[in-house]
């Protein structure tokens, strides 16, 4: 039997038999992980639970418009002794039953149209509610963006500590035979070796720093910690070199249109405003419509059935209400004057939204400013460094360069490595910190 008859044969057998290969491990992509957190983050589960708090609010702010209705049966029985007033005498206990039955209805035709504002309140503190969930959610989706980038950054600290940790055993290896021709001394390779010991301690910090931060994430996203969890490594040099307009003013400006938290507080300023309106509904008189009927049965009433008697008994009656406040111990000007403090207080706290929000802005503005002459600084250092790393290598391969001085060099490059590392991660974090006031999803897909 040839050989790819017998490799066909194989596979017919594996197909046969049901058996695949392993299952491959999920590669999560920054969207994946925002996308699991959101559906089961706790506090962005709470902030959802509150709108549906807020419509429960308004439809019943809706339903108090409608009469109430109420249905009552009342049944007693009394005891007591016929007297005879002739002679003055009593019998025995003789129990007598009474049973009434009534349904009545009322609503409100007027009271200051206070009905009327209560149902546009709550309308507001629904559509307030619905930003409030929103700010919860882009705030988890900056939590999520930040806690990714760090996972990036460990695991390229991880691939740095690798290399340098491969490039200096190489370079051991050199200096163990130099040492033994008698070409550098002793003291020349146990410092290359300890450099290495260095290095290796570096590489296991570096590890432990990349577990920390997939905890981290994990916890975020509500996740069970595991070790098989990886996330998706995107083209980091497209998404650092693009051009970023950082002027504040239009930025600001786009930003107070569509910032959730910016409409929160303008709707609950709204929303204290009829408060207001609701308080000086209290001097207003009430204006209430009222109906019902009645009936009712004795057992003392004789010569008359169950049913004819309550027939007999039967009273509906309707009729008109009318409340008229006169003095309330000054509590409808009390909660007036509360009301208007609380008015006050709203608008002080969208104004301080607004100024954290341009604060925000500006901050964010110059972290990308910074970032950006941080990592250009950072580039050119580390060009630098690479040449004279290059050079040091050479000399030092030659035994024209001492083990010491090479090993600055390897340091400085070393340093100069982590340095552009952390500005490019840096300079990435505030452009999409920037483009979220722009309003730009979060996303490193773009």
């Amino acid at each position: 039997m040839n050989y790819q008859l017998q490799k066909m044969l194989f596979i017919l057998l594996l197909l046969a038999t049901g058996v695949t290969s392993p299952a491959q491990t999920r590669i999560w992509s920054l969207d994946d992980c925002i996308e699991y957190a959101l559906e089961r983050n706790v506090t962005v589960l709470k902030s959802k639970l509150s709108i549906k708090s807020a419509e429960q609010n308004y439809q019943q702010a809706k339903n108090n418009r409608l009469p109430s209705l109420q249905a009552s049966i009342n049944h007693t029985t009394n005891w007591n002794k016929q007297q005879n007033t002739i002679e003055n005498t009593y019998g025995n206990l003789i129990g007598v039953n009474n049973t009434t039955y009534g349904f009545s209805a009322d609503a409100i035709l007027f009271n200051g149209f206070k009905l009327k504002t209560q149902i546009k309140q709550q309308e507001l503190n629904l559509q307030s509610s619905g930003y409030y969930s929103k700010v919860v959610a882009e705030s988890t989706e900056l939590s999520i963006l930040n806690a990714y980038l760090q996972i990036l950054y460990a695991e390229e600290e991880v691939k740095n500590a690798n290399r340098q940790l491969e490039s200096t055993s190489q370079q051991l290896v050199l200096a163990q035979e130099r040492k033994d021709l008698g070409v550098i001394s002793k003291v020349d390779y146990l410092q290359i070796k300890s450099e290495l010991a260095s290095e290796k301690l570096t590489l296991a910090n570096a590890e432990s720093n990349l577990a920390m931060t997939r905890v981290t994430l994990m916890q975020l996203m509500e996740m069970p910690v595991n070790d098989d969890f990886k996330i998706e490594s995107p083209d980091l040099e497209s998404l650092i070199s693009r051009q970023v307009a950082t002027e504040v003013f239009p930025i600001y400006q786009h930003a107070l249109t569509i910032m959730p938290q910016i409409m929160q507080s303008e709707l609950n300023l709204a929303s204290a405003g009829l408060d207001e309106t609701i308080a000086k509904a209290e001097r207003w008189p009430t204006l209430s419509l009222g109906a019902g009927l009645g009936s009712g049965w004795n057992s003392q009433t004789l010569n008359t059935s169950y049913f004819n008697q309550l027939n007999n008994e039967f009273n509906p009656y309707i009729g008109l209400s009318l409340y008229i406040p006169v003095f309330q111990k000054y509590t409808v000007r009390s909660a007036v004057k509360l009301a208007q403090i609380n008015v006050l207080t709203s608008q002080l706290d969208a104004q301080e939204t607004k100024n954290n929000l341009r604060k925000q802005i500006e901050q964010a503005s110059v972290d990308v400013l910074t970032a950006q002459s941080q990592y250009s600084a950072s580039s050119g250092k580390y060009e630098a460094a690479i040449e004279s790393y290059k050079v040091a290598t050479e000399k030092f391969a030659t035994g024209m360069l001492s083990s010491a001085d090479y090993l600055i060099e390897k340091n400085n490059q070393i340093t100069a490595e982590n340095d552009l590392l952390q500005a490019k991660f840096t300079l990435l974090f505030s452009y999409k910190t920037l483009d979220y006031y722009k309003g730009i999803p979060v996303s490193l897909s773009k």
